[in-house]
C-alpha cells in the first residue's frame, strides 16, 4: 500500500477524485492535521484527514462502489510510513512483527494499541463493504482510516447504517456518490503502558452526495437526495443512528469540533447542477 502525505490533496495525481468536484471538506484549519492521499498498488484509493496527536483519522472521504455487499476476506492490517519518515518511498506497508513499530508509533496508532482492549472495535471509515475491487478494499486496512468502535454500536446501529447506504446508492444513485465520514472526540483515550495513545470517538458522523439521482424514485427516496447525512454516539446503549440533512449536521459540528464557522463538508453544499441553461431556469 503506498500513501502519501501532502500538502493539499490536489497535489497528488488523482487524490482528487475522491472528493466531491475535487474539493475536500471547507473549515478544518488545525495546522497538525496530516492529509494522507491513501495509494494502494500505485493508485489513488481515497483520502483521509489524520491528527497524529490522537492517532485516529479526522475523516476519510472516498467514492462508494455499487457492490453486493459480500462479506470480506482477510487483509493484512496496514500503518502508513510517512506519517513517520518523510524519507520513504510512499509505500504503505503490512505491520512488521516483533518490535520494528516503536519506531513510528509516535505519529500513529499501532497494533498493539488494539490489541488488549476489550470494549472496543477497529472500526473503519472509509468500509470495505462500500468498496468493490479486492485493491480498493484492502487499501481500507489501514489503521490511518480506523477509529475504536464500542463493540455493540459498531456490530449493531452502525453497521446496520452502512449496509441501508450501499443499498440506497446502489439502487438510486446513478452517478458518482461521494462520501464523507469521520467523528469527534472529547478527550477520551485507550491507554497502553500508562500513556495515552488513541483518541476514542464520543461522536460518528457521515454524509454523502449524489447529484446524478433517479428522479422517478419513490418520494420518501427523493428526499435523501442529493444530499443526506449522519450521527450516532459511540456508546454501548443510546447509540442509534440518527439521518438529518447535510446542514443540520455541520451545524451540530461547528459546536462540536475544532472547525471553522465556515465548515462546509460538500463543495457548494452538493447542490444538482441544473440541466437548463441559466436564461430558463428562472421559468420554472
Amino acid at each position: 500500500m503506498s500513501s502519501t502525505v501532502v500538502q493539499d490533496f490536489n497535489h497528488v495525481e488523482r487524490c482528487k477524485d475522491s472528493l466531491y468536484m475535487g474539493t475536500p471538506p471547507r473549515g478544518f484549519m488545525d495546522p497538525k492535521l496530516k492529509k494522507i492521499c491513501q495509494r494502494y498498488a500505485d493508485r489513488p484509493r481515497y483520502v483521509t484527514l489524520y491528527d497524529p496527536e490522537k492517532r485516529i483519522p479526522v475523516y476519510s472521504a472516498y467514492t462508494f462502489k455499487k457492490t453486493e455487499g459480500d462479506r470480506r476476506v482477510d487483509y493484512p492490517w496496514m500503518y502508513e510510513p510517512q506519517l513517520a519518515e518523510m524519507d520513504g518511498n510512499g509505500n504503505m506497508l503490512p505491520f512488521p512483527t516483533g518490535y520494528l513499530h516503536m519506531k513510528f508509533e509516535d505519529s500513529q496508532a499501532v497494533l498493539d494499541d488494539y490489541s488488549d482492549v476489550v470494549l472496543y472495535e477497529r472500526a473503519h471509515l472509509n468500509p470495505d463493504q462500500h468498496q468493490s475491487t479486492p485493491h480498493d478494499r484492502a487499501a481500507t486496512y489501514t489503521l490511518t482510516n480506523v477509529v475504536p468502535e464500542m463493540r455493540e454500536f459498531n456490530i449493531g446501529p452502525w453497521r446496520e447504517f452502512e449496509e441501508r447506504i450501499r443499498i440506497r446508492l446502489n439502487n438510486f444513485c446513478r452517478g458518482t456518490a461521494f462520501i464523507v465520514t469521520g467523528v469527534t472526540t472529547r478527550g477520551n483515550m485507550i491507554h497502553r503502558n500508562n500513556q495515552g495513545r488513541v483518541a476514542i470517538p464520543e461522536d460518528v458522523w457521515s454524509a454523502y452526495c449524489c447529484t446524478e439521482y433517479d428522479r422517478n424514485s419513490p418520494h420518501v427516496i427523493r428526499v435523501l437526495f442529493p444530499s443526506h447525512a449522519a450521527l450516532a454516539k459511540n456508546a454501548k446503549e443510546g447509540n442509534s443512528v440518527h439521518e438529518m440533512t447535510v446542514q443540520e449536521l455541520e451545524i451540530f459540528l461547528k459546536n462540536n469540533m475544532d472547525v471553522d464557522q465556515n465548515l462546509q463538508l460538500f463543495y457548494d453544499n452538493c447542490i444538482s447542477p441544473s440541466p437548463l441553461p441559466l436564461y430558463l431556469q428562472h421559468t420554472i
